[in-house]
């Protein structure tokens, strides 16, 4: 393999010969072989050196090109921080302002007693001619002022303010009638996904050069810069995928909100990663002498010079098309099957890509890393991973229930913990062995909601409205069954909830249309709760529901009785709010489905649910006392006949 002094010799004779040059190459013998610089493409320098390469390398050498990758590192560990800090500090004075509360109830109640009930402090009987009741002192104390430690006022303030600034939505776009609107994201993740870009783009074009005077001098700076910038995002863009993962636990904030900010890195990674492709085809054309030196560099076993890079970007361009809102709607379960996959495979290629040049790997290897700890966090999350537990790899015994307006009602008795306002995925195989989707948790984990299930078990209710796909299948599964069959229920989560402690707050006000009250019911039952027990600075709680036709109000009939029985007096106020203009009739007549036409695909399914269902008999066979669902055992009325038919 010839050396790098008669690699510049050649390439510069050729250059010489299509234009003039303003130097010279100088012949120096050195020990360095191309083969030698393969693993790391810098190029050695000396005083006999070309000019173009000696300014080349004092202005923006290879081997310092690494640092550029940090740039995003520390613009996104300024922005864990800051959002890190904010919550703690939330956790801390909603702690504290809750403490304090009952603490003060708790003085007044040692310190109150019956006789004080009785006095009338509000009328003056001082001035009175027989003075019957001398006013020797102030009876009614004046309210406690709100303790410093819970509270600092300037900085609540500035927190507030960018709260009413950036939580604010932007206005959706409807072009026709039919067409999905365009929806933005809120002004805070455009201000952070345009700050994002702009120090992305003002990183990679400020510093210069942008070009060197010859491609023999090395690859083109602005590429290198751009391409560190974009390898440097991975770690932050897998981070704020996944449903388990350590920004969460840091920052309170749900991966499902993260996810917006997951999409637009993807996006400004795409972009960094055209700007680092663009450069190269740029500098082929004009300066082709420079470019044939420069690819004797690399090894490329035959491939395409730019082979490695295309591998690596037609996969992440397929990721953020069809990732848009309207591709993704359109075929979400598609985008659902494909996504990791492809994601693996991007990850891949660009391993392959860049060759462990400069410090891409380190950033490769965190992504890979995170990866992996989310996936394994994520088995802390399954129901059906703990071995002590009856639902290890069977999942739990559900219910399936219609309510009114088609409303359905799965009842899962579960021995896993969650808190108010919190959502699962859930996979149920008797219906569709691989979908997996998000609902929101509508009854309350308490001690004084048990479940009827055994002990330590608590009744998980997800309520939702049927449309299509597999909320669809559920409803046309409970049809053909009726209300006695089991399903077994394989749950992903809890995820999400509250980033604030609604106890903490003197007023409340809590906003549902239709389904959406399942987001709701459970975090006001909570609240009432914390209100009975004392343990709620909360003075009012305001509830406003918007539904179509008032039979929606069955849904909560008896949330709404605990509200009205069980909330402190003039406490919660509910408003609801008819939005249909009639009613809608409905068409055609629900048969049942025991009928020889049944679907094969049905078949199968309640296949793989009856292999789950006899796994779970036989586990809990030893058992003297059988669990049955409550509906089971008062239908059957204490006959054990019925009950084994039913």
């Amino acid at each position: 393999m010839p050396a790098i002094n008669e690699i510049f010799v050649e390439g510069e004779r050729v250059e010489l010969e299509e234009r003039d040059a303003d130097f010279i190459p100088t012949k120096v013998d050195l020990p360095v072989t191309v083969a030698e610089l393969v693993p790391r493409v810098s190029i050695p320098v000396n005083t006999s050196s070309p000019a173009g390469l000696i300014a080349a390398n004092a202005q923006d050498p290879w081997a310092a090109s690494g640092k550029y990758g940090l740039g995003w590192v520390y613009f996104g560990v300024i922005l864990l921080v800051l959002t890190t800090l904010i919550r703690l500090y939330n956790l801390f004075t909603d702690r504290v302002r809750a403490a304090l509360h009952q603490e003060h109830l708790q003085k007044g109640s040692k310190t109150s007693s019956p006789a004080t009930d009785y006095e009338l402090s509000d009328i003056y009987t001082a001035r009175s001619t027989t003075k019957f009741f001398p006013r020797t002192e102030q009876v009614s104390e004046t309210p406690p002022s709100e303790a410093t430690i819970s509270s600092v006022r300037p900085l609540n303030m500035l927190i507030a303010m960018f709260r009413f600034v950036f939580y604010r939505p932007m206005p959706v776009i409807v072009y026709r009638k039919r067409w999905r609107p365009i929806v933005f994201p809120s002004l805070s993740v455009i201000c952070i996904a345009t700050a994002g870009l702009v120090f992305s783009v003002l990183y990679t074009f400020i510093p210069q050069p942008l070009f060197f005077q010859s491609m023999a001098f090395g690859s083109p700076p602005v590429a290198i810069r751009a391409g560190m910038l974009a390898v440097a995002m991975m770690p932050w863009i897998i981070a704020t995928s996944m449903k388990a993962n350590v920004v969460s636990i840091m920052t309170g904030i749900g991966h499902e909100r993260l996810n917006t900010l997951h999409r637009w890195g993807a996006y400004i990674c795409l972009i960094l990663s055209l700007i680092h492709t663009i450069p190269f085809y740029i500098q082929k054309l004009q300066d082709p002498a420079g470019y044939a030196i420069w690819r004797t560099y690399f090894n490329t076993n035959g491939i395409y010079i730019f082979g490695t890079g295309f591998a690596a970007l037609a996969p992440l361009i397929f990721l953020c098309i069809h990732s848009l809102a309207a591709l993704r709607h359109w075929a979400y379960e598609l985008f659902v099957t494909t996504h990791v996959p492809v994601a693996i495979i991007y990850l891949g290629m660009l391993f392959w890509h860049c060759k462990n040049y400069l410090t891409s790997w380190n950033y490769l290897f965190a992504t890979l890393a995170i990866w992996v700890i989310s996936y394994a966090m994520r088995i802390l999350y399954l129901n059906w991973t703990v071995p002590w537990r009856l639902s290890w790899l069977i999942g739990e015994e559900s219910a399936v229930t219609l309510m009114d307006e088609n409303a359905i009602k799965v009842t899962i008795p579960s021995q896993m913990r969650w808190r108010p306002g919190q959502y699962v995925y859930l996979r149920m195989p008797g219906i569709s062995v691989f979908e997996n989707h998000p609902f929101t948790i509508a009854s309350l984990c308490s001690e004084d909601f048990p479940s009827e299930y055994g002990e330590g078990y608590r009744d998980m209710v997800l309520v939702f409205k049927p449309f299509k796909g597999f909320t669809k299948k559920v409803l046309e599964s409970a049809l053909e069954h009726g209300p006695w069959h089991t399903y077994r229920a394989f749950i992903d989560g809890p995820y999400g909830g509250m980033r604030r402690r609604l106890e903490a707050f003197d007023h409340v006000v809590l906003i549902a249309g239709g389904s959406g009250i399942t987001a709701i019911a459970s975090q006001l039952l909570d609240l009432i709760k914390r209100m009975r027990d004392g343990k709620a600075v909360t003075k009012n709680v305001q509830v406003i529901w918007a539904i179509k036709r008032p039979e929606t109000m069955e849904w909560f009939k008896e949330e709404l009785r605990i509200c009205r029985e069980y909330a402190p007096p003039d406490t919660v106020q509910c408003q609801f709010y008819i939005t249909a203009a009639k009613r809608l009739h409905r068409t055609g007549e629900l048969v049942s489905a025991q009928t020889p036409t049944r679907p094969v695909s049905h078949f199968f399914k309640d296949k793989v649910n009856d292999v789950f269902q006899d796994i779970a008999e036989k586990r809990t066979s030893n058992i003297s006392a059988k669990r049955n669902s409550a509906l089971i055992r008062d239908e059957a009325a204490g006959d054990p006949e019925r009950e084994k038919e039913l």
